[in-house]
């Protein structure tokens, strides 16, 4: 019996939809009010999927470790934001450090001055001092520049798509005073974020953890 009304309950549901898409349609037509309605509700559809994406790789991996460790613990992100002129910045800041953290500048690779620190502690920015990564992410890329698979806490960096020199780049600015501290990439499967966040030795300060 199951067999012979299934068919005929498909033909029934498929006469029904058409019939409300039919109606659905005319009062589309017909009526303004019945549009403003039908858009706002796919609105609110839109908003409400949005806000249920799914948490990324990145930000799974960095709340199940990195923010358990001490640097994570130590290390607040500085809320007051930094706004200087290219003057106050150039009579503040060493030659090189403001060539590559304000004029968006690329330091020469194996000869910069952490790209093969080991040591364990905090890299900040050097413009405004906000802790930015931890010794904990940094790992050997191989490029000749210091390279983590993530920042110390999410909101210590803000990322800028970067048209320079005629590609598409995603640039990594300091979330307090914009410095520009390089670029990342997703090329690093070893890591476990999969990224690479490249850094200029010139933006950063390094503070070697404490044995106390």
């Amino acid at each position: 019996m199951a067999i012979t009304i299934q068919p005929t309950c498909c033909i029934f549901e498929y006469l029904f939809i058409r019939k409300s898409v039919c109606r659905m349609y005319m009062l589309w037509c017909k009526n303004s009010n019945f549009r403003c309605l039908l858009s706002a509700l796919c609105l609110i559809a839109c908003a409400t999927s949005a806000c249920q994406t799914p948490e990324s790789k990145e930000t799974r991996v960095f709340s199940q470790s990195i923010a358990h460790s001490d640097s994570f613990k130590l290390a607040k992100t500085m809320t007051e934001k930094i706004s200087k002129t290219p003057e106050e910045w150039k009579a503040i800041l060493p030659p090189d450090v403001y060539r590559i953290t304000r004029e968006k500048g690329t330091e020469f690779p194996f000869v910069n001055k952490y790209w093969n620190n080991k040591k364990p502690g905090i890299y900040k920015c050097a413009c405004c001092g906000q802790a930015l990564f931890s010794s904990d992410t940094k790992f050997d890329s191989g490029t000749g520049w210091p390279s983590f698979y993530a920042p110390i806490r999410p909101d210590c960096i803000t990322i800028e798509k970067d048209y320079s020199y005629g590609m598409v780049r995603e640039e990594v600015l300091c979330s307090r005073c914009d410095a520009h501290l390089g670029h990342v990439f997703d090329d690093a499967p070893q890591t476990p974020t999969g990224l690479r966040y490249c850094m200029n030795s010139a933006s950063l300060v390094f503070e070697p953890k404490s044995n106390d």
